[in-house]
């Protein structure tokens, strides 16, 4: 190991050391905003696996998350995303962007206090015209409304061809936000989740 990279490490670790337990902060958002963190606890490894094992890694560029929360996904994701891969989260929650950034050292990683309705611009202002696959473990049908309809809407514009729009959720309304926009659209159940969790792989053809 390199004197920098071991370096790096230190840093990582020592940031790691000074924010708070996932636990606490996952648990602090859902009580201070239920509506949009929708769950009191993270999701499985099962469910994370189950939900990025349809990704195409060699064909991604750049994954998009929304509401990544305490990184459970996200981290799994970079240990898959190539290495000039690109990750971007977006989150309402600047405790959630502040953890991460804290946590996440990855020159492939960045964090935006923003709303996933803007995905567009925020896509666009980190150089790229589409993504390739985007994650969202956000509440729709808690969301204010015709939120959870601009998020579908303005997904599958960014989203290039091929890609898709990967969903796990608690709440099987969610795809009521999904097939006004989505013909092509994948289901399944994750029992080893609490609650158990509903995921959703919507194609853009």
């Amino acid at each position: 190991m390199s004197a920098s990279t071991a370096a790096s490490k230190r840093r990582a670790r020592d940031r790691a050391e000074r924010a708070p337990s996932p636990f606490g902060l996952f648990l602090k958002g859902f009580v201070k905003n239920p509506v949009m963190v929708g769950a009191i606890v993270s999701s499985s490894q099962y469910t994370v696996r189950k939900v990025l094992d349809r990704v195409d890694w060699d064909n991604c560029k750049l994954f998009v998350e929304y509401g990544p929360g305490v990184g459970t996904f996200s981290k799994p994701i970079l240990d898959r995303l190539a290495p000039d891969g690109k990750l971007v989260v977006i989150d309402t929650n600047p405790d959630f962007i502040r953890y991460l950034k804290q946590t996440i050292e990855d020159p492939r990683f960045s964090a935006v206090l923003g709303s996933a309705a803007d995905v567009k611009q925020i896509v666009n202002d980190h150089g790229f015209e589409h993504a390739d696959f985007i994650a969202s473990g956000l509440p729709f049908s808690t969301l204010p409304p015709g939120v959870g309809d601009k998020i579908a809407s303005e997904t599958r514009a960014i989203l290039r061809e091929g890609g898709a729009f990967l969903v796990y959720q608690y709440n099987p309304s969610v795809k009521n936000f999904l097939t006004p926009h989505f013909s092509n659209i994948d289901h399944a159940m994750e029992w080893r989740n609490v609650p158990p969790a509903q995921l959703w792989w919507a194609w853009k053809d």
